[in-house]
């Protein structure tokens, strides 16, 4: 049974993959999106939004019109309870109408939303997250300043309401699983679901070309360094670059589009990701998904919530800066593991993080509740 499905919102490239999935299978897919704001991902209907008045009389515009062209579709998938560029207050009865038009709703938990904040911050059931370190909530500027967003404001009155009305949730990483597993007292227990992040396969892509320095790649997302402890890394990785100048460069880039960013880290061995993540997350699963040894999320919690027993890919790092550091003097100390390190990052996306793989399994889910 082919459907029509209403892709709205984007993380991270996590929805044009997706569509690209489901429409193999057969579906007609319309993706719409500001395209994560300056990464540019690909949509079919682009609602982005610049600075300015006009701009925002523009972006208005562009809403209006494109609402009749979100009705009549079978399912409708949000990204997360902010799904397009507006203020919490206004979401709800855009949301209301989506509802109204159509079939079923699905809210993505990809990433930030209250229960996200709250549940990690407050009741702490991983050993570290975005909001806490160990049995202490994180106290810095930057992650309050999230928690106090989401936090009794009406983002929080928003993610409530979507959460209860959607049909199911479906979370992108185990972290966002477990959180919605807990959040308030498993009430969203039958309608939550585990999907892995999606990613196309260059079955031709070879693994990086043999050199006698290590490559090592950072990326940084505006104003979100300190959040995700990119600046922690970074600092790691500077210091290693020193210690070691005939051994390893290293490359940092900053606020490119998603077609950029790919085409700088192409000719890297290791990506240096997320420092307070337990699992690969998109820009983590595209690097491996290229060959790319990925420094970041990948603790034992996350395997075994796979079922993964013999890949181990992810040179995973405590939050700590001296933990970043001795993991990336390994990989210096130690070329011989580069190789087979390389191949078992393109290995565990292909098993577990194939866009055909995971279509089928979002397919199994809109099919289920559509019956």
């Amino acid at each position: 049974m082919a459907m029509r499905i209403l892709l709205l919102g984007e993380y991270s490239n996590v929805h044009a993959t997706l569509a690209q999935g489901l429409r193999f299978l057969g579906h007609e897919v319309c993706v719409v999106s500001d395209g994560d704001g300056w990464k540019d991902y690909p949509r079919d209907i682009d609602l982005h939004r610049e600075q300015g008045f006009f701009a925002r009389l523009s972006f208005l515009w562009r809403l209006v019109k494109a609402l009749p062209r979100m009705c009549g579709y079978d399912v409708v998938q949000i990204i997360n309870p902010v799904f397009l560029p507006l203020k919490a207050e206004r979401m709800m009865s855009i949301y209301r109408y989506l509802r109204r038009y159509n079939g079923k709703m699905i809210m993505g938990a990809h990433g930030l939303d209250y229960y996200w904040a709250s549940v990690n911050h407050d009741v702490r059931p991983m050993r570290y997250s975005d909001f806490n370190i160990g049995d202490a909530p994180r106290t810095d500027a930057v992650a309050m300043s999230d928690y106090n967003t989401w936090v009794g404001t009406a983002h929080e009155t928003l993610t409530r309401q979507i959460a209860h009305d959607a049909d199911a949730i479906v979370a992108g990483l185990y972290e966002y699983y477990i959180t919605y597993q807990i959040a308030e007292r498993g009430t969203f227990v039958p309608k939550t679901t585990y999907i892995p992040l999606p990613v196309k396969i260059s079955v031709q892509q070879p693994l990086r070309q043999k050199s006698d320095k290590l490559r090592m790649f950072l990326g940084i997302s505006k104003g979100r360094s300190a959040y995700k402890g990119t600046d922690i890394m970074l600092s790691a990785a500077r210091e290693i670059e020193e210690k070691y100048p005939g051994r390893v460069i290293l490359r940092v880039v900053e606020g490119l589009p998603f077609t950029e960013y790919q085409r700088a880290m192409d000719d890297s061995d290791v990506l240096i990701d997320q420092l307070y993540g337990y699992t690969p997350a998109m820009n983590a699963l595209l690097a491996m998904s290229k060959g790319i040894i990925v420094v970041g999320g990948g603790e034992p919690e996350h395997y075994d919530f796979l079922g993964e027993k013999s890949l181990r890919p992810i040179v995973n790092v405590e939050p700590t800066r001296e933990s970043v550091y001795k993991a990336l003097e390994h990989l210096v100390l130690h070329p011989e593991k580069i190789e087979s390190m390389q191949r078992q990052s393109v290995e565990y996306v292909r098993h577990h993080h194939d866009y055909i793989t995971v279509a089928r399994q979002y397919d199994k889910l809109y099919k289920d509740l559509l019956a």
